[in-house]
């Protein structure tokens, strides 16, 4: 069993999954698998990879129903005791980077450990921190307006094994924010300072809008939080969870209506 499975998605990747596999292999820790799970390239993507002699690498060219699907497919092959995701087409930031977060996680209970991503590409809509990068610790305010990246995320594999956990396929462009949400409502997220990957802005979801989770988001919100979402840090939601309480009698989910309205009045008490 490796301390951490790195699973890398890839479709006709070949003009970057060389510097991503790199990446990883030049990490000064080396208690890890790689997965690469390919949607059926047709280009020499899996050419590159077979290229790299390595035993912790494992291949796995399958069609699939998107990044998500992928990666749901990968999750189940995974052996390691922490999982994290890598674009193809983005890097870890340094060759220290794996031992760093090895030595957090080895000490803490958290299952959800977050750090920093180095933006690359034109960047329109990431809100950067003061050292230029995205983004800094995250609080369930902040969560709830903009995602923690990918990159930046390691998931205790305890998450998708024992709670079976995947991502849901509704959000084809977000699901790793749902996903994030739902663990947030739940799970202990913990922040450290270390600049985790180059991440490409250049990938899918920086430049498509996915119409499910922009529909469902604070329905799913007020599912996951309930009567929690009350506290006066988020006193200015009221209107969003008003609004979100009149689209549940729209359909009929008079249970979740009910508690929007409560969780409503609660926050108008304490104007």
């Amino acid at each position: 069993m490796a301390f951490f499975s790195i699973i890398i998605p890839t479709f006709n990747s070949a003009s970057t999954i060389s510097d991503s596999i790199k990446s990883v292999l030049d990490q000064s820790f080396d208690d890890f698998e790689i997965l690469i799970q390919d949607g059926c390239s047709t280009d020499n993507t899996l050419a590159i990879v077979k290229s790299f002699p390595d035993k912790r690498i494992i291949c796995c060219s399958e069609k699939d129903s998107g990044v998500y699907d992928a990666m749901n497919k990968a999750i189940k092959r995974c052996e390691g005791n922490w999982l994290y995701f890598l674009g193809s087409d983005d890097t870890l930031r340094s060759n220290s980077v794996l031992k760093q977060v090895y030595e957090v996680l080895r000490f803490t209970n958290a299952k959800v450990v977050y750090g920093d991503v180095n933006i690359v590409g034109n960047n329109t809509h990431y809100r950067l921190n003061g050292n230029g990068l995205y983004r800094g610790e995250t609080s369930i305010n902040e969560l709830f307006d903009e995602n923690i990246c990918h990159q930046a995320i390691f998931y205790n594999s305890t998450i998708f094994f024992e709670e079976q956990c995947l991502y849901d396929l509704k959000y084809p462009i977000l699901a790793d924010y749902m996903f994030n949400l739902s663990l947030a409502a739940r799970q202990e997220f913990l922040y450290v300072p270390i600049t985790i990957a180059n991440y490409n802005v250049g990938g899918i979801s920086s430049n498509i809008s996915d119409t499910n989770f922009a529909e469902d988001k604070w329905e799913k919100i007020i599912v996951y939080f309930g009567t929690s979402l009350a506290k006066r840090e988020f006193y200015q939601r009221k209107s969003l969870i008003r609004i979100t309480g009149r689209s549940f009698i729209k359909k009929k989910e008079f249970g979740y209506a009910f508690k929007a309205f409560f969780i409503y009045v609660l926050l108008k008490l304490k104007m």
